[in-house]
C-alpha cells in the first residue's frame, strides 16, 4: 500500500476500489435507459428519480395538468419497499461479513430481469398502464430502491447514479463558465461528474431509440439487467467495501 492511502487510511478517509467510479458511471447510463423504459413504456412515472413521481401525485391531487396519479403512486410506494429491503440487506449482509455491495447489485439485476420476465412480450404504452404495465413498474422500482440504498452507502463523490442534478451542477460551477474552483476544475473528480451527465444522456438516448425500433418491454429491460448483473460481477474482484469505510458513516462503538 503505498504512503497516500496509508495516510488516508490513519485519517479515517474512505479507501474506495481503483474501479468503482467508472463502475457507477456504467450504473448511471443503466438508470437512463430504465427512466426510458419506466416513462414511456409503462407509465408515465419514474421509478428511480422519485422527486418526479412526489411531483406527479401533488399535481394530480391538486387537478392540475389531467396528469395520472396511480402509476407514480405505485411507483413511489414500491420505491419504499426497495428501499426499506435494501436498508436491511445490507445491515444483515455486513454483520455476515458478506459483500453487501456485490449482492445489492445482484439483487437489483434479478429484480430487473424478473420485470424484463413480467414484460416479455408486452407492447409499450403510455398513459393509462395495465396490470402487467404496472406489476412491471413496482419490480422496477423495487431495484431501483434497492440501488439507491446500495450507492448512498458506497457514496462515491459525484456519481450517485440514479440523478445527475448535482453532479451537473457541480460540473458547470467549475468548468471555465463558472470558475468555481472548489469543484475540482480539471481534476479527476470533475470529468466523473461530467462523464454521469453524459451516461445518464446515453442510456435514456438508448432506450429511446429501443423503444422507438419497436421493442418490446422486455426486449427494453433486458440490456439493464444484463449490464447491472456484469458490473456486480466485476466488483467481486475488488477489495471488499465495508460500511465503516464508505463516506459519511461513523464507525460503530
Amino acid at each position: 500500500m503505498d504512503e497516500n492511502r496509508e495516510a488516508g487510511r490513519r485519517a479515517g478517509a474512505p479507501l474506495l476500489p481503483p474501479h468503482m467510479p467508472a463502475l457507477m458511471v456504467v450504473l448511471t447510463g443503466v438508470t437512463g435507459l430504465v427512466e426510458a423504459v419506466s416513462l414511456l413504456a409503462l407509465g408515465p412515472a419514474f421509478t428511480a428519480m422519485q422527486t418526479g413521481n412526489v411531483l406527479f401525485v401533488a399535481f394530480g391531487a391538486a387537478g392540475a395538468g389531467r396528469l395520472e396519479t396511480l402509476a407514480p403512486g405505485v411507483s413511489l410506494a414500491a420505491f419504499v419497499v426497495g428501499v426499506v429491503g435494501g436498508s436491511h440487506l445490507e445491515s444483515v449482509s455486513e454483520i455476515r461479513g458478506r459483500r453487501w455491495f456485490v449482492i445489492g447489485l445482484l439483487a437489483e439485476a434479478g429484480l430487473i430481469l424478473i420485470a424484463a420476465g413480467i414484460g416479455w412480450g408486452l407492447a409499450p404504452q403510455y398513459g393509462s398502464p395495465t396490470v402487467r404495465h404496472l406489476a412491471a413498474m413496482v419490480v422496477l422500482a423495487l431495484a431501483m430502491g434497492l440501488r439507491n440504498t446500495t450507492i448512498m452507502r458506497a457514496n462515491v463523490p459525484g456519481v450517485p447514479t440514479t440523478l445527475v442534478t448535482r453532479s451537473m451542477t457541480a460540473f458547470i460551477g467549475a468548468s471555465a463558465m463558472g470558475r468555481e474552483n472548489i469543484y475540482g476544475y480539471r481534476t479527476a473528480g470533475w470529468k466523473l461528474r461530467g462523464l454521469s451527465v453524459l451516461a445518464m444522456f446515453a442510456g435514456g438516448f438508448l432506450g429511446a431509440l429501443m423503444l422507438r425500433a419497436g421493442c418490446t418491454v422486455g426486449r427494453l429491460l433486458l440490456p439493464a439487467a444484463v449490464t447491472v448483473l456484469v458490473v456486480g460481477l466485476l466488483y467481486r474482484g475488488q477489495p471488499a467495501l465495508h460500511t465503516d469505510q464508505t463516506p459519511g458513516r461513523e464507525k460503530p462503538g
